[in-house]
């Protein structure tokens, strides 16, 4: 009996010290812009905030692309200037403000040169269908002829 109750707590114990490490820069970018899409999507369908979302440009974050801190940018300047005053007192605008903020302070000043951008497809970042460029399809043509 003891024995399995030691067992037990060694387990437990082995599992809080595994979520005691902290977020990363990567890891963190990542989660914040799961959030922020979530948010979004709340927005978007909630009634109190769906006519405030209607001004907001469509947007799907992915850290791995270079255009991101331009169009983080760019949002982050049309949520901070919202034409209507009751949308930018909303608490869910309050809290996508901060949120964005965050991503963008972490994209450029925190993580700066630790995130890798894979793509610099910016439209894919307006429309969230990522095109494929005639330099990678030619790699693969090239390492299949090997």
């Amino acid at each position: 009996m003891r024995l399995g109750l030691a067992a037990l707590l060694c387990v437990a114990s082995c599992v809080w010290l595994s979520e005691c490490a902290p977020p990363t820069c990567y890891s963190r970018a990542l989660s914040l812009s799961k959030e922020i899409m979530t948010l979004l999507d709340k927005m978007h369908t909630y009634h109190r905030t769906k006519s405030c979302a209607e001004i907001l440009p469509t947007i799907f974050i992915d850290v791995h692309n270079s255009c991101i801190t331009t169009k983080i940018r760019d949002f982050l300047y049309v949520v901070l200037n919202h034409p209507n005053p009751y949308c930018r007192e909303r608490p869910r605008m309050v809290l996508l403000k901060r949120k964005i903020q965050n991503l963008y302070t972490i994209i450029t000043r925190i993580c700066y040169r630790d995130l890798v951008f894979f793509t610099d497809d910016c439209e894919a970042i307006d429309t969230g269908h990522s095109s494929p460029y005639y330099a990678e399809d030619r790699l693969q043509l090239l390492q299949e002829e090997r």
